[in-house]
């Protein structure tokens, strides 16, 4: 099982040093100064466009893993269609085998039974019975024999003339049986060429499966380093998005602080204006009551509209 260590190692991906990440503390948003609100807010920006970059490099990788994962099981599935295909051919040579094979089983039964019939399979051969009645023969021209063994002798050669005569009268008539020989042996050449088509078939078979089972090997080991690449850009992509949401934190906490600030200015600018109003309305006074007013007094009356 591979470890995001092995996958960080093999694909030189860049490891996220998690001391570079920013905090923010509950005080640092609640009592932190507008500036330091403001470079808190400047830092967690950049580290989160920095783990967004980490993570979108991630997962691309992660993407072309799994992409390989699916060319692996392509792979697979094409070598075991091809198997399937193969072993399907395996199957029909096999049943024209046999049935060759049983059909040529059924010729040499034939054949010994047309043997039986004429009897070519009983009895000495052809060659034996010449040469019986060779040494027949010869020993009648170089023994002295009486009259009874000299009899007996040549009778026994007649007998064996007339065997023999019978035995080539039965090969002479062993066309059928000739025939019959040639056919079970054509058929039991077909067989044979089956049986090769078996034999080479069936190993191409066992190549593509064999190929099969090392791409389905390979595709779980790809699909593994996918998984951890996943890992890896979970990790990254889950730090991007709480550095963002602590930029939004401090976003808000600055508008918030820019608010107090525009009411501050505001409270402070009606109190102005009321001191002024004040400060009119006295000079106003002094004027009903007959002073005289210097260039300064009157803007003043002009300003806040008593003049």
């Amino acid at each position: 099982m591979v470890t995001k260590d092995e996958v960080i190692e093999q694909y030189e991906i860049e490891p996220m040093d998690k001391a570079d990440n920013v905090d923010l503390s509950e005080d640092d948003l609640d009592n932190g100064s507008k500036g330091q609100l403001i470079k808190r807010a400047g830092q967690l920006r950049d580290r989160r466009n920095e783990l967004n970059q980490m993570a979108s490099e991630r997962a691309s990788k992660r993407d072309d893993l799994n992409a390989k994962t699916r060319e692996k099981v392509d792979e697979a599935q094409e070598h075991r269609e091809n198997r399937d295909e193969l072993n399907e051919q395996v199957q029909e040579h096999k049943d024209k085998r046999n049935e060759l094979n049983a059909e040529a089983n059924e010729l040499f039964d034939e054949v010994e039974e047309l043997k039986q019939d004429m009897e070519l399979g009983s009895g000495k051969s052809i060659e034996e019975l010449k040469e019986e009645i060779e040494d027949l023969e010869f020993r009648q021209q170089t023994e002295v024999l009486d009259a009874d063994d000299e009899r007996e002798l040549i009778e026994k050669i007649d007998e064996k003339r007339e065997e023999l005569a019978e035995k080539k009268e039965k090969v002479d008539d062993t066309s059928e049986l000739d025939e019959l020989v040639d056919e079970a042996e054509e058929v039991r050449s077909e067989a044979s060429q089956h049986h090769q088509k078996v034999t080479e078939l069936a190993d191409k078979a066992q190549e593509h499966h064999n190929q099969m089972i090392e791409a389905y090997r390979e595709a779980d080991d790809i699909r593994d380093e996918a998984d951890e690449m996943h890992e890896l850009f979970v990790e990254a992509q889950e730090a991007a998005d709480r550095h963002h949401e602590d930029f939004v934190r401090v976003q808000k906490r600055l508008r918030e602080l820019d608010k107090e600030e525009e009411r501050e200015r505001k409270d402070e600018r009606a109190e102005k204006r009321e001191e002024e109003k004040e400060e009119a309305e006295e000079i106003y006074q002094k004027f009903k009551e007959g002073e005289t007013l210097d260039t300064e007094d009157l803007m003043k009356l002009q300003k806040t509209g008593l003049l």
